[in-house]
C-alpha cells in the first residue's frame, strides 16, 4: 500500500517570492547594470560634451 502520510523529507510548498528575490539574480543585475552604466554615459556626454 501507498505512504500517504506527509514526510519530513518532503519540500515545503513554494511561496510567491517578491521583488527583492528577483532582484537578487545575476543575470537581471548584470542587465540592470549595462542599462544603467549606458544611460549614465549619455547623461554624462549630455552634460559634459554638449
Amino acid at each position: 500500500m501507498l505512504d500517504t502520510t506527509p514526510s519530513e523529507a518532503a519540500p515545503p510548498k513554494d511561496k510567491p517570492r517578491g521583488c527583492l528575490f528577483a532582484l537578487s539574480q545575476p543575470p537581471l543585475m548584470i542587465f540592470l547594470a549595462v542599462i544603467g552604466s549606458l544611460l549614465l554615459m549619455a547623461a554624462l556626454h549630455d552634460l559634459l560634451l554638449l
